[in-house]
């Protein structure tokens, strides 16, 4: 595919992208049901990083996880004959407990298409907010088949995890929170796997300031959104290996040109990076996070003179993890 046809496909998938008056609204539609969570700070992390910092913690969102903000903004945009229908999803686990719960909300029945290898954690919140897990593959393409199959079974509607501007406009209202707690940001960094919180968060970012920089944070063995970018075509297709098993997803195709249009850089870090950054938010800051939710925090201090001296805005966007697998990473980095 040449360049001329990139940006017509670009332009087209742009026209369905939410519009910052889109995560306003989704605001409204979602201030019944979700949590306006803390942007709390750490005056020990500011000095490790350099400098200061205000980490928006959707850790504490619920279900856990930033998930329920788009989740629940598509699940209560549905009509009532198309929610009756029932709701599918694919997902590595938040964003599948973050449909099970908002469809629990809206009296609607909800099936996940979930990988095999999803934290057994995140499958019991699944089950627990009353939905039906659908195993597959760990493979994009295996989830895609899957999904498509159960679809065809139930007749449910898709809520896709990522490329959907319900769920991007969800997402976007974490930005919105953290800005009018912090204001005057020079920067914003989100996690980014599919790229639906990103997109979310880069929107509302520039809807609020359009000079506020916005970086992408992304595991080493999941990279396939700073190529992308990179290369200037998405990428798919790829074996992901990392503890990150919330950022093992591809960019969509509604996604990837609002990066391209948004976004200043994705920033990688390596899976030590990572879980390095998740012990000292625990350590330091007495908050049960996730490794991907620390990747920002990693990003950060892997590119101090980036960030020197300016105000900075992270998205920890959950904390559902094994706590006994936890406590392996971290002996195994203190052996």
């Amino acid at each position: 595919m040449n360049a001329h046809d990139t940006q017509t496909l670009d332009a087209v998938a742009l026209a369905d992208a939410p519009a910052y008056a889109d995560i306003l609204a989704a605001a409204a539609r979602i201030a019944p049901h979700a949590h306006a969570t803390p942007v709390l700070t750490s005056r020990a992390l500011d000095e490790l990083a350099g400098c200061r910092l205000h980490f928006k913690c959707e850790n504490l969102q619920r279900g856990g996880a930033f998930k329920f903000r788009g989740a629940c903004n598509a699940v209560f945009s549905l009509s009532d004959e198309q929610a009756a229908r029932g709701i599918v999803t694919q997902s590595s686990g938040n964003h599948g407990g973050a449909i099970a719960l908002a469809a629990r909300l809206r009296g609607a029945r909800a099936t996940v298409v979930a990988p095999h290898n999803t934290p057994k954690v995140k499958l019991a919140a699944i089950r627990a907010y009353g939905a039906d897990v659908v195993f597959c593959e760990p493979a994009q393409s295996a989830r895609d088949v899957m999904t498509a199959q159960v679809l065809a079974d139930t007749g449910g509607v898709l809520v896709h995890p990522f490329n959907d501007p319900r769920v991007i406009a969800g997402q976007g209202t974490a930005t919105l929170e953290l800005m009018a707690a912090a204001p005057g940001l020079d920067a914003v960094i989100a996690p980014v796997s599919g790229g639906g919180l990103l997109s979310g968060t880069a929107i509302a970012a520039h809807g609020g300031d359009p000079a506020i920089a916005v970086y992408g944070a992304e595991p080493q063995g999941a990279r396939d959104a700073h190529d992308s970018l990179a290369e200037g075509r998405r990428i798919t297709g790829r074996a992901t290996d990392t503890v990150c098993d919330g950022l093992r997803a591809e960019l969509g195709t509604l996604t990837f040109p609002i990066l391209r249009s948004h976004v200043r850089e994705v920033l990688l870090v390596d899976d030590a990076q990572a879980i390095a950054a998740m012990r000292l938010i625990w350590e330091r800051m007495k908050l049960v996070v996730e490794p991907s939710g620390a990747v920002p925090l990693a990003a950060v201090l892997a590119h101090r003179d980036l960030f020197a001296g300016r105000s900075v805005g992270l998205i920890v966007s959950g904390g559902n993890v094994d706590l006994d697998q936890a406590a392996h990473w971290f002996a195994a980095q203190a052996s």
